[in-house]
């Protein structure tokens, strides 16, 4: 079965692919890093390769019509936190315009079921990345809502242990040098799970 992972470059979707490749689905790759793909994919030609933004409704119309895919799994999105707040017009564009242009082009190419990949800082959110992705749900329940054929559905994805831009290398590395380690608040709450959780939370 015909599967694109938008974002697949990430370390989520990278996981994914080796484990729907074990399952035996044909891989679509959409992503806009040429270089990862390049590096990452290059030499599998059982994975197929496209360059695209999910800010470009037309270019994800196509990709799901030539390629016939059956199942989305969209992982792209801006995720640092910090940034977001300085750049809230550029998560918007790829984070709540894009959702809703991945879930209208999945629609409109009867595709069998579309899962957003969102975050847990959606609960309750306090920043511009959190709201982006509580919006995205929401347009990801409306569609499902207004939709007889397609599943549109959505998981939070949590922090995953020791990937990039976790805390816990981060924190490694500061008491390895004896450096103060500095928290927000000591009453912040992480989730924290492994790769193949995350990969599980995502197929189940």
């Amino acid at each position: 079965f015909p599967v694109t992972i938008q974002g697949g470059t990430g370390s989520l979707g990278k996981a994914l692919i080796k484990r729907l490749k074990s399952l035996g689905s044909n891989i679509i790759v959409y992503s806009r890093d040429e270089g990862k793909q390049a590096l990452i994919f290059g030499n599998d030609l059982d994975i197929v390769r496209v360059i695209g933004d999910v800010r470009d409704y037309e270019k994800l119309n196509v990709t799901l019509q030539r390629h016939k895919v059956d199942y989305i799994i969209h992982t792209a999105a801006l995720k640092r936190i910090d940034d977001m707040e300085f750049y809230p017009d550029e998560c918007v564009k790829t984070n709540i315009n894009g959702s809703e242009n991945v879930a209208r082009a999945a629609l409109n190419n009867d595709v069998k079921k579309c899962i957003l990949v969102s975050t847990d800082k959606a609960c309750q959110p306090v920043n511009v990345y959190g709201s982006s992705k509580f919006i995205a749900e929401r347009l990801f329940t409306n569609y499902d809502y207004n939709s007889k054929s397609t599943i549109f559905a959505s998981v939070r994805y949590g922090n995953v242990i020791a990937s990039r831009g976790s805390f816990v290398p981060l924190f490694m590395d500061k008491i390895q040098k004896e450096e103060l380690i500095k928290v927000t608040s000591k009453e912040m709450t992480r989730f924290l799970f492994t790769l193949d959780d995350a990969v599980d939370a995502v197929l189940s």
